[in-house]
């Protein structure tokens, strides 16, 4: 279970949410704060006061003057015109993640949304129901077209996802127990008004850089284990003297997933090429990227992001209309985390290319097969590595200074970091692989070199060999990239590693 309280949630609770379908509650204190940032609606509403989305269009239409008869009808009508998205459904996790982050936002007490709503919401997702939400947002007014199409579920409307089939908004609710709600004044542009896709989306892809990073270390150690590395680079005087935090922690990783090491014991070279020696300074650079990365996102997640805001005070209450819902402040940490993954899988397919150059890998054979000639080894998953990386590269040219003005020029600057978010989960999944190609390369080398690895380098070795055989002869190599592939998102080498050694900073 998660309490929701606007103040905080963290990226790992709401993977917990997302992936773990754990169940939400609304803070105590977060209800009455709710309960009082409503009656600063109602009573804009009842003395007609104009109010941003609540008595006015928005927008462009921000100048109209609703009627109040209107603005009884506009919560609806603003979630069916916003609901205007296109693409391929995201994922459940991306969807629960988003509207979980939402309500989180809500549940600050500056929204001016009703409480019932609010609870709806979580009691939705917590039924199982997941609505259909398609991709395409400038991420700048919020995710509009994608909140707003999930959020005709609520009314009936709409479609979602309950139990694995995708039913039409009314009959998901009616299977989960629930009969669908009205929206009133405000409660349609409350739910929608926020870069939450961007937020949701980044969260999880922050938990899974994580994951994905200090798995690279563990096969970085690996890789360094089969080429003899000389572990001077790794010596933590010689990192502290540099003074970068990540830089730091990686050498000291690297140092203990090779402790024990019968293979690093003879140092046959002064120095090693710059993928093997440098590899602290840069992982290192890219796990200082992810502490502010993640900063970023948790701000965000506990935001007040929405537009307008009705403030509960001692005075009756404030409003304020602002841009809280702009997407850049998460926007320009992701692209930053697009760079950084990519940089990661650059260095990872540079180790994988020393492994099978024979005039690299201090006498592994070529392609790391015994009898190169007839038979080619692991040279072609290097070719796939390589094109993932450019692929990377493509992905990683910057989209959040790509705005197109929208809405009559009223939204002239836009974030794009929706597609930012986007891109990021490619790149991760793309890095994913390549580190899985290096771990099956740097497994057979080991196997190769002979001797007795680190403890650690030993832990993910066994995990490899449990689910990849050793190759003594050519063979279709695509299903063994994708099982490392799935042992790597799903953390698994990892666990193997640090459960050998103890926890990697």
């Amino acid at each position: 279970m998660v309490e929701l309280d606007g103040k905080t949630l963290t990226i790992e609770k709401l993977v917990e949410i997302a992936r773990g379908k754990s169940r939400i509650i609304i803070s105590e204190k977060s209800k009455a704060g709710i309960v009082e940032s409503r009656k600063i609606v109602e009573r804009m509403f009842k003395n007609k006061e104009v109010a941003y989305g609540t008595t006015t269009g928005i927008g462009e239409l921000a100048r109209v003057i609703l009627t109040p008869e209107q603005a009884k009808e506009f919560s609806r009508y603003i979630i069916y015109s916003h609901a205007g998205g296109y693409g391929d459904p995201l994922s459940d996790d991306v969807v629960r993640a988003t509207i979980a982050s939402r309500l989180n936002v809500l549940s600050k007490g500056v929204s001016g949304v009703r409480l019932e709503v609010v609870e709806f919401v979580a009691d939705m997702l917590n039924r199982g129901v997941t609505p259909v939400m398609y991709p395409a947002s400038v991420g700048a007014c919020g995710d509009l077209a994608p909140q707003a199409q999930a959020m005709l579920v609520p009314i009936g409307e709409g479609e979602a996802f309950y139990r694995g089939e995708r039913l039409p908004g009314r009959e998901a609710l009616a299977r989960a127990g629930l009969e669908p709600i009205s929206y009133a004044i405000r409660d349609g542009l409350a739910m929608i008004n926020g870069s939450n896709l961007i937020a949701g989306l980044g969260a999880l892809e922050v938990h899974d850089a994580d994951v994905l990073v200090k798995t690279a270390e563990v096969t970085a150690a690996m890789s360094f284990e089969a080429l003899r590395a000389v572990t001077a680079a790794f010596d933590h005087e010689l990192l502290s003297l540099r003074g970068f935090d990540g830089g730091i922690e990686c050498a000291d990783n690297i140092r203990r997933l090779i402790n024990g090491s019968e293979i690093l014991v003879k140092q046959e070279r002064v120095q090693d090429a710059y993928s093997i020696r440098s590899t602290p300074q840069v992982i290192g650079a890219v796990k200082d990227a992810l502490k502010w990365i993640r900063k970023q996102v948790e701000i965000e997640l506990n935001a007040g992001a929405d537009n307008p805001l009705f403030i509960p005070n001692e005075h009756g209450g404030r409003y304020i209309a602002g841009a809280n819902f702009q997407g850049t402040p998460v926007a320009l940490p992701l692209e930053m985390l697009c760079t950084s993954i990519t940089t990661l899988s650059v260095l990872s397919e540079r180790r994988l290319n020393r492994l099978e150059n024979q005039n690299l890998s201090a006498g592994l054979p070529a392609f790391l097969i015994n009898g190169a000639g007839i038979y080619t080894g692991m040279m072609i998953p290097q070719y796939t590595a390589g094109s993932l990386v450019t692929e990377n590269r493509m992905l990683s040219t910057p989209t959040a200074v790509g705005s197109i003005p929208a809405a009559a020029d009223q939204e002239d600057f836009v974030s794009m970091g929706t597609n930012t978010a986007i891109k990021a989960r490619k790149i991760i999944d793309n890095t994913a692989a390549v580190v899985a190609i290096e771990l099956m390369a740097a497994a057979q080398a080991l196997d190769l070199r002979g001797g007795k690895p680190g403890a650690g380098v030993a832990a993910a070795h066994a995990l490899v060999r449990d689910h990849v055989k050793f190759l003594d002869k050519d063979r279709p190599l695509y299903p063994d990239i994708e099982r490392l592939a799935k042992l790597v998102k799903s953390g698994a080498v990892l666990e193997a590693a640090e459960g050998r050694i103890g926890r990697l900073r």
